[in-house]
């Protein structure tokens, strides 16, 4: 696989459009057999707490048919740097045992105007596809995972160049990616009517086999208190991309984290786990909002400020999950492994 990666690295933007290989198909039972159900669920493995992940990864192998180690990220058009913890060949080759694919996540945090700069210069574009696919050789993945959110803030002026310079990258990476017999994912934020324009979905639907929507921060650290999510948002997102790309590449990614907000003060991310220990810790009510089905709780901190956290959990995901189905989309991703509510993997299941 190394050589044949080596060989298109040579030929990036020589190699003819390359139909996707159909997604691995498994044997047939026998007869009699009952099959296993389905996977449909692929959850991000954060590099920083990387031991505490893959053991959740572990313990939910019959869900997860994708695992994505968020370990690499972008610097310049011909740098892609590992995360400090990042290529550990014992977490790639323990998920592969239990039969879960391994697709690395690229991230970067480049400069205002950098990344637009790359995507919508050919020749730069180019030299960043054939970086990123010398990181898809370098371990023995199952494909590779694009995060670039910079692009999101696009003033008007670069808007449409930097769209289509964008689509054009991932047009260009999955091509060779699926030249290597490798998956190509994309995560994108939700488009909605004034939202996520950046993002080319109907060319990133046809390009990618999979199109993670990162469904959370409808309310974030940079504004008011408020949930991360609700049905009717979930809705519009679904309602416009299910026009747009195929219902079985669409990924709704799930929040497993909520913001801590106080008025005069830093707001702090916090997991499900942090969230649920801070409000047992502060003897804070647990309740569940009925029209966002997100829970919530106020305290007093150490400072005598007021502080309101939101945050995400099973019984708020299983008050969502009826949109995903309303729309036909059945599979998640999880926003992140060792953030989540145990009971979370139980509502996945059932749907």
């Amino acid at each position: 696989m190394k050589a044949t990666l080596l060989a298109l690295l040579t030929t990036v933007g020589l190699i003819a459009q390359a139909a996707p290989p159909s997604p691995a198909e498994a044997p047939s039972p026998a007869a009699g057999a009952q099959a296993p159900p389905p996977r449909t669920v692929s959850a991000w493995l954060p590099y920083w707490d990387q031991e505490t992940a893959y053991r959740d990864a572990l313990a939910h192998t019959d869900q997860l048919h994708t695992v994505s180690p968020f370990w690499y990220r972008a610097e310049a058009a011909d740098r892609i740097d590992p995360h400090y913890s990042a290529e550990k060949k014992s977490v790639v080759d323990g998920l592969h045992r239990a039969g879960v694919k391994v697709v690395p996540t690229v991230m970067e945090t480049l400069p205002a105007g950098a990344l637009d700069a790359i995507v919508t210069d050919p020749d730069r574009r180019a030299t960043h596809v054939r970086a990123l696919l010398a990181v898809a050789g370098r371990g023995d993945y199952d494909g590779l995972e694009l995060d670039y959110e910079t692009l999101a803030p696009t003033g008007d002026a670069r808007y449409k160049a930097v769209r289509d310079g964008y689509a054009a990258l991932v047009t260009d990476l999955c091509r060779v990616l699926h030249a290597a017999r490798k998956t190509c994912a994309v995560a994108v934020t939700p488009q909605t009517d004034g939202s996520g324009r950046i993002w080319d979905y109907p060319a990133l639907g046809r390009a990618a086999d999979r199109v993670r929507i990162m469904a959370y921060n409808l309310h974030w650290e940079g504004g008011r208190p408020g949930p991360l999510a609700t049905p009717q948002w979930y809705d519009r997102i679904l309602t416009r991309a299910t026009a747009l790309i195929p219902r079985a590449k669409i990924e709704m990614a799930l929040p497993a984290y909520g913001w801590d907000w106080t008025t005069g003060g830093a707001t702090k991310h916090v997991t499900w786990k942090e969230a649920e220990a801070l409000r047992r810790r502060t003897g804070a009510p647990y309740r569940l909002d009925p029209e966002s089905g997100s829970p919530h709780f106020s305290y007093t901190d150490a400072n005598g400020r007021k502080r309101t956290v939101w945050y995400q959990d099973a019984r708020g995901v299983a008050a969502h999950l009826p949109v995903l189905r309303k729309h036909g989309v059945s599979q998640t991703g999880l926003w992140a492994l060792g953030f989540e509510d145990p009971a979370l993997w139980g509502v996945l299941a059932r749907g």
